[in-house]
């Protein structure tokens, strides 16, 4: 099981966040290098402020089990890609770089991703299921569909192959 410990400290009044990942499965992915916390070939990374107060009930330490530590996952690798895109629009390329740096080490952990074609079986399965025929129905088989894709799919992705299917 994984663990995941989240703390939060205050420094001049801005909250700053910290995630410790343990125990992902048996331990850190193969080849992951581990580095001190907050450096990386590009100084410090910002990842003490990676985490935002939704991912905690009002406590300064909360244990995540796999989904929780799986969605804080793919919400730093979210930010950091909108962060690309406007360093990029900005002609900043030495800070999208070191976000894309960043994102290269985060997805290690997320579990494999499902190629194109498993994904659109897990669509089509679940438009068999709810019986969806038109886009109105998109809620239903993305109900279906979010449990089972969590972490492996990127659900940008999915929403767009459900939307195609359905039209």
């Amino acid at each position: 099981m994984s663990v995941a410990t989240y703390s939060e400290e205050s420094w001049t009044g801005t909250a700053f966040a910290s995630i410790t990942l343990t125990g992902i499965a048996g331990g850190p992915p193969p080849g992951a290098v581990c580095a001190p916390q907050g450096s990386s070939p590009y100084g410090s990374t910002g990842s003490s402020s990676a985490l935002t107060c939704d991912s905690i009930v009002h406590s300064s330490v909360t244990k995540l089990d796999d989904a929780g530590v799986v969605s804080v996952v793919e919400k730093m690798i979210k930010q950091r890609k909108d962060s690309i895109a406007q360093y990029e629009k900005a002609a900043r390329q030495d800070l999208a770089d070191k976000e894309k740096y960043e994102i290269s080490v985060i997805e290690a952990y997320l579990p494999k991703q499902l190629s194109q074609a498993e994904v659109e079986a897990v669509v089509a399965e679940a438009i068999a299921s709810t019986g969806a025929k038109s886009p109105a129905d998109m809620g239903k088989v993305m109900g279906v569909v979010k449990p089972k894709l969590a972490g492996k799919a990127d659900m940008g992705k999915v929403s767009a192959i459900v939307k195609s299917k359905l039209a």
